[in-house]
């Protein structure tokens, strides 16, 4: 059976541009990372620019300031100059402007500032869209519909690797589930998915999920605590955090203890440095390397999830 993309409304999934959107853009930013191939990091958002505030403040790898601007309409003036606002005032080098219906009159604006701000500034105007395949859960799509010069070059190149890079997401996820089969059934009612980097699995209690990731160069599994509750997360990761020694003992080895206090989600992880996505020679030794590393974590797990007080 082959699923079909269904277009999911963005209003579904974040009722609230500032509260819910921006919020989760934040918490998640690695998923706009992984689509667009940036490395940003988030340092705040709503971040103050005298009386007015940009969506995100971030970084890239070269240390330089990026502001994001959200929009779950039409691209409007309004936003346009916040976004030279932004950029002037805090004297950041990368402008990320998002939202899902991009009017030409404002592509071409971005087109047109790229072609005459420094070549170390640079604008974005990115969509986002929401799709879902049948009863799964919704996932989001960003694309660039304007950018520096290269990017635009490269158009056609970029819609022909993101198709690639799905395909390679879906077969490498669909044969690592047929060796998760044989060992647990943790992943057992999960189908691969063409869209995104990563699977999850509940991991026997509301808001604890099991998580199987392929990025570009590494894998990775993780116990992710995800409750709408912060606090939540927070003392059942101290609750672990308290067994580590213990935990690390019988796994045989450290696993990276992912803690931010200023984050709502925390996460337990290990990664499996064997290679990545564009490795396919490689994937049968990481798809082993997961689910063998995928079934002690859960032996270890599995009976202090069930003792969790909270």
């Amino acid at each position: 059976m082959v699923g079909r993309l269904e277009p999911v409304d963005l209003r579904e999934i974040w009722k609230h541009e500032a509260l819910n959107f921006t919020r989760w853009l934040f918490e998640n930013i690695d998923i706009l990372n992984e689509q667009l191939e940036l490395q940003l990091t988030p340092i705040e958002y709503e971040k103050s620019v005298g009386p007015f505030s940009v969506d995100i403040l971030a970084k890239d790898e070269e240390n330089r300031l990026v502001i994001i601007e959200n929009q779950l309409e039409k691209t409007d003036h309004e936003h346009l100059g916040k976004l030279l606002t932004y950029l002037s005032n805090l004297n950041a080098k990368i402008a990320i402007w998002i939202s899902s219906n991009p009017r030409p009159e404002h592509i071409n604006a971005i087109n047109y500032l790229n072609e005459i701000v420094p070549s170390d500034t640079q604008f974005y105007l990115i969509k986002i869209q929401a799709f879902r395949i049948g009863n799964s859960e919704p996932a989001p799509l960003f694309t660039i519909v304007a950018g520096p010069s290269k990017e635009l070059e490269a158009g056609g190149k970029i819609k022909k690797d993101l198709a690639e890079k799905n395909k390679k997401y879906f077969q490498f996820f669909q044969t690592l589930l047929e060796k998760c089969k044989n060992k647990t059934k943790l992943f057992s009612n999960v189908s691969p998915k063409g869209y995104q980097h990563w699977l999850d699995a509940g991991a026997g209690k509301s808001g604890l999920v099991w998580g199987l990731a392929i990025m570009k160069n590494s894998a990775q599994i993780r116990l992710s605590f995800c409750s709408p509750d912060g606090e939540v997360n927070k003392k059942r990761f101290e609750f672990f955090w308290e067994k580590r020694e213990e935990i690390e003992n019988k796994f045989g080895e450290s696993l990276i203890w992912d803690f931010d206090e200023n984050r709502k989600h925390q996460h337990i992880r290990v990664n499996i440095n064997e290679g990545g996505l564009d490795d396919e020679e490689k994937w049968d030794k990481i798809q082993e390397q997961m689910v063998e590393k995928l079934v002690k974590l859960e032996q270890i797990f599995t009976p202090l999830i069930e003792k969790l007080p909270f």
